[in-house]
């Protein structure tokens, strides 16, 4: 479904204050794969999602998805392939829209938009369907507008957006980090929920190592703009918190001045 190769990124190319984000990365990700990204501040987590998205051009290396060559796509182009949801649960969804608008908006990703009605009663009956899995009762709330809900009913609905139509890679960056704990639970449930139903390919970059573990088939760490650990399946199963601080310090030969570096 996706394979990097050789991905470079630079910020601040031929500054004094350039920074070597990603590292001629190489990445094969297989339909279906559902892997959780760990690593230091810095390491290139999220500017790995960035680039896959076409937030951020690359110095070199290609990037494909479902055997197209994205590379060069500006990122709407890709947006038709490819889903997100952040960190700040403001960010996907319109506040001055309602419930159901922006639901409409989601549905419409892909295809082709007319003048029409945005929202029709056939829409209505689907949106309500849809919502219902998320248990917090906005089925009933079609009309009001998405600022007034609360961050984590925000981060949910995005999350339904997300996946309202099927993409082909679903990128979650750190989308639990801004919830309180138990908001956090319910929109991680949610999450494993979407990801088992419709089969998705996701990579979801999360500082939170026990959710890195208890997520997904595979999990990848980096550091410094390389990857320093891919495991997947039964080896990840049976990886610790402990195990994985013990790899990186395996792999990299030195210990971090403090662990909440890795953990934070």
């Amino acid at each position: 479904m996706i394979s990097i190769n050789r991905l470079i990124k630079y910020f601040h190319k031929g500054s004094v204050n350039e920074i070597l984000a990603l590292d001629e990365i190489s990445l094969e990700v297989t339909e279906g794969d559902f892997i959780t990204v760990i690593g230091s501040n810095g390491a290139g987590k999220s500017t790995l999602l960035n680039c896959i998205a076409g937030t951020y051009p690359i110095e070199s290396g290609s990037i494909e998805v479902d055997n197209n060559n994205i590379t060069n796509w500006p990122e709407y182009k890709r947006a038709k392939m490819i889903a997100r949801v952040f960190q700040d649960p403001l960010m996907g969804t319109c506040a001055h829209a309602s419930i159901e608008q922006n639901l409409a908006i989601a549905n419409k990703r892909g295809k082709s938009r007319g003048l029409g009605l945005g929202v029709k009663s056939k829409n209505r009956r689907f949106f309500k369907e849809e919502l219902k899995q998320l248990g917090l009762g906005l089925e009933d709330r079609l009309a009001d507008t998405a600022g007034l809900l609360s961050g984590g009913q925000r981060q949910a609905l995005t999350m339904l957006m997300a996946t309202l139509v099927r993409p082909n890679i679903l990128l979650l960056d750190e989308h639990l980090a801004a919830l309180d704990p138990k908001t956090a639970n319910q929109v991680l449930e949610l999450t494993r929920a979407i990801v088992k139903q419709k089969n998705l390919t996701t990579l979801m970059v999360t500082h939170q190592m026990k959710h890195a573990l208890q997520l997904g088939n595979r999990l990848i760490m980096l550091h410094r703009g390389k990857i320093i650990l891919d495991v997947r399946d039964d080896e990840k199963s049976k990886l610790s918190v402990k195990d994985l601080l013990a790899k990186f310090y395996e792999v990299q030969g030195e210990e971090l001045s403090n662990d909440k570096m890795l953990l934070a």
